[in-house]
């Protein structure tokens, strides 16, 4: 006969391990003897090794009872559909390992491989990472609200980074996010936005649809909170598209385009 520990020994467990068998009521506990102490049998020891050899290969504490008790035929079928759980398992972290892994590319977790090549092309400019990070989080709101929209804005926001106007434009919007609000400098660069928003008033479509989803107003609020200097710029020129808006002797910008002030150039739009 075998104390608790000499069984725990004989399987390579701890007496720990045995206690919670008993406790889960897959190792029945015996009575104490005259001097008080528990006694195990072979046949104990050689339930425990069984235990420990399923729990060992993966296979739910809960079925492991059944299965000790099982005729051949049953038990094989039961570590059949066991395997076949496990390798569902095994297919759902190798699922998770690859995401995992693709974390380390950032942007490319959640965002198409067009949008990324963006985001590239913005670094390639100059654009700081900061204002990446921006257009990152803009596209994964417009993916999210107004998915619709993605293909066309990859589009134009392509061809504005190639245009060289609209560069010099988001660079000189990128330095500015550190400038005190009453900076000097921004006059002349709210000025150059201004002028840049008239030019392409008609551009990037939207028409009287406005902003449907929320998206732009969502981006605006986004770029708004990132720099007083921002704050300041996206205030002015649509304070300025509202004053041409309500005037019919000065162009005017669609509804679209005043959610839009330049500034969110650097925006998917």
């Amino acid at each position: 006969m075998l104390t608790i520990g000499q069984l725990a020994a004989t399987a390579g467990v701890t007496v720990r391990t045995v206690r919670h068998y008993h406790h889960v009521g897959l190792l029945p506990e015996p009575r104490r003897d005259a001097s008080g102490y528990r006694r195990y049998s072979a046949q104990a020891a050689v339930d425990l090794i069984r235990i420990r050899t399923l729990a060992d290969a993966g296979v739910p504490l809960a079925r492991i009872d059944a299965l000790l008790h099982a005729r051949p035929a049953e038990f094989a079928e039961a570590i059949d559909d066991i395997d076949a759980e496990l390798r569902r398992k095994i297919d759902q972290l190798d699922e998770n390992r690859r995401r995992i892994a693709e974390l380390a590319h950032g942007e490319r977790l959640v965002l198409l491989p067009e949008v990324v090549a963006v985001l590239d092309r913005m670094r390639e400019v100059g654009i700081s990472e900061r204002r990446v990070r921006l257009e990152r989080d803009a596209w994964i709101l417009m993916q999210a609200l107004d998915p619709q929209l993605v293909p066309q804005r990859i589009g134009e926001k392509s061809a504005a980074l190639g245009d060289p106007e609209t560069r010099r434009l988001l660079l000189a919007c990128d330095r500015a996010v550190d400038w005190e609000p009453d900076d000097p400098r921004l006059g002349p660069l709210i000025d150059d936005l201004d002028a840049w928003e008239i030019e392409h008033a008609q551009e990037g479509g939207g028409g009287s649809e406005g902003d449907p989803a929320g998206y732009l107003t969502l981006v605006s609020s986004r770029i708004r909170e990132s720099s007083p200097a921002w704050r300041r710029i996206i205030d002015a020129l649509a304070h300025r598209a509202e004053q041409r808006r309500s005037s019919p002797s000065r162009p005017s910008l669609s509804p679209s385009s005043l959610s839009r002030p330049s500034l969110n150039r650097a925006a998917p739009r």
